[in-house]
């Protein structure tokens, strides 16, 4: 039986809500693969056991129990931001040849990054949002970011996978409060013009007889969008299947499949949109998207019907099947 190490945690500040999603997975794994926790934290990684934090060596793989060392045979990450969604620890584990069932690195690190993600997307016709990409605070003037993107806008982090440190802008001076609260989250950051719409997300993975694309999600917030309160403290709706026509719901499908297909991804990934005049805009891809309970794909899976361990014992079967 096959050893599969389900790394979780991070460096960034949804460390929590990846142990929920981490301790979803294992309450659901397939019976045919031992599963253990790899909680990743900046100044080591550790194999709960009991009271017990046993060290995890990244250099073997492996970790000491009963006086032997255990050597993982396969990876799953489910890390929400750094170091596990940017394609960090699938490059170490291709490094010393251990299979993993997540989108590769180049994969993650593309989809990762806002900026870098819509911008090639775009390339293929893919619709995105407006943007401007910032390396430094003072790299445009308010005035030209407004007469660029206009207001309302919209202020991210593009290189965190985290829900903090994004900001709707709706006045000309709440514009630098916002960039320094998405700098202190990370070292880029992308500004995109206000879709106004209805914004759906799509699960998509691929089984071991096609694509396939979970039924949509639509997202109804109190707060001004869907952010960290919206998503995890109960502040929005989350309606599947999505109230949409047919034609529309195909079109999503679609697109996710394009996307899915053009960036290469692997195993699960969650794609939002936002509906424009019935045209579907992606505003953003996550290849690791939220897996506990409450969490938005496992919603999609109780609505087509699928348990959650008959999906991951899909994901293993064709991920691994290729390796």
């Amino acid at each position: 039986m096959k050893l599969v190490g389900l790394f979780c945690g991070g460096y960034s500040s949804e460390f929590e809500i990846s142990l929920k999603s981490a301790q979803t997975i294992m309450d659901n794994f397939p019976e045919t693969y031992e599963v253990v926790p790899i909680h990743v934290f900046e100044n080591g990684w550790f194999v709960p056991s009991g009271s017990e934090r046993l060290p995890f060596s990244i250099e073997s793989m492996s970790y000491p129990i009963n006086g032997e060392e255990r050597r993982i045979d396969v990876g799953l990450i489910y890390i929400h931001g750094d170091p596990g969604e940017n394609g960090k620890i699938q490059a170490l584990l291709d490094m010393k040849g251990i299979p993993y069932v997540n989108s590769n690195a180049l994969a993650s690190e593309l989809s990762f990054d806002k900026w870098y993600c819509n911008q090639f997307l775009s390339r293929f016709g893919i619709p995105v949002a407006k943007s401007l990409f910032l390396k430094s605070r003072d790299q445009y003037t308010t005035d030209q970011i407004i007469n660029e993107l206009g207001i309302p806008c919209f202020v991210k982090p593009s290189d965190s996978g985290s829900s903090f440190g994004i900001s709707k802008v709706s006045k000309s001076e709440d514009l630098q409060p916002a960039l320094d609260k998405a700098f202190e989250e990370g070292d880029t950051v992308v500004i995109e013009s206000f879709l106004k719409g209805t914004e759906v997300t799509c699960g998509i993975y691929r089984s071991p007889k096609e694509l396939v694309t979970l039924p949509l999600t639509e997202i109804v917030t109190e707060n001004d969008f869907f952010d960290y309160e919206a998503k995890y403290l109960g502040q929005s709706q989350e309606i599947t299947p999505a109230r949409v026509s047919d034609t529309i719901r195909n079109a999503v499908w679609e697109t996710s499949k394009e996307v899915y297909n053009l960036l290469q991804l692997k195993s699960i990934a969650r794609i939002d949109f936002m509906l424009v005049n019935d045209i579907p805009h992606v505003i953003e891809v996550n290849t690791t998207p939220g897996f506990s309970a409450a969490s938005l794909v496992p919603q999609m899976l109780a609505e087509a019907g699928i348990s959650i361990t008959d999906f991951w014992t899909q994901i293993f079967e064709v991920e691994l099947g290729k390796r």
